[in-house]
């Protein structure tokens, strides 16, 4: 369990096709403390380190991700913001007991890939307005959470399958929200709570 607050900017360093993909992405968390076994999110995706080191005083973590994963998520290696050698990611350790909860619960179970149609600036927040896939859009609800690419985002407003969220300076600074761009593809999971309340209100109606 994670809870989209980002407490690093990766770098990926290396992808290979070995059967499934993998990928090296460099991190200021210190190689020595990262388990092999361990669960880090990486743009949302929750993924196992299976190799983790140091090279000239950088650290690094490797990541096996299934064909299932990649169909899922912008890892598909196809458009210009997709994942790429010496992309920057969004990093999140794995929720510890007695950790504070200050996003919302975050399973690292990407749902799909939205698109982010247009950003402004309002005052100094910047708003983002974006398109999810139809089969989610009925999960995202105004003032409701969402995690886009691994971060906790509150909605502002839903009109169809477009949203709109606020980022604050703070939050641009400290992720790869600072670099987004239109057209970026963008992986989105919407909240549990939402998927669990459609499960039950599909069971019922069955």
């Amino acid at each position: 369990m994670f809870t989209g607050i980002i407490t690093d900017i990766g770098r990926i360093l290396m992808l290979e096709q070995r059967g499934d993909l993998r990928a090296r992405i460099a991190t200021a968390y210190p190689a020595a403390g990262i388990d092999i076994g361990a669960s880090i999110n990486c743009d949302g995706v929750c993924l196992t380190v299976i190799e983790r080191g140091e090279e000239a005083g950088q650290s690094w973590f490797d990541v096996q991700i299934s064909a299932e994963t990649v169909s899922k998520t912008n890892f598909l290696l196809q458009a210009r913001t997709d994942w790429q050698v010496g992309r920057a990611v969004n990093l999140e350790r794995a929720l510890r007991v007695g950790d504070e909860l200050g996003g919302h619960i975050v399973s690292g179970h990407v749902d799909g890939v939205a698109e982010l149609l247009d950003l402004r600036d309002e005052g100094e927040s910047t708003r983002m307005t974006f398109r999810a896939p139809h089969s989610l859009a009925g999960f995202i609800a105004p003032k409701g959470s969402v995690a886009l690419n691994g971060t906790s985002l509150t909605v502002n407003e839903v009109e169809g399958e477009v949203f709109g969220v606020n980022v604050i300076p703070h939050t641009k600074a400290v992720t790869t929200w600072g670099a987004a761009a239109p057209g970026d593809r963008i992986n989105i999971e919407i909240d549990t709570l939402a998927r669990y309340v459609a499960r039950l209100r599909e069971w019922g109606a069955a």
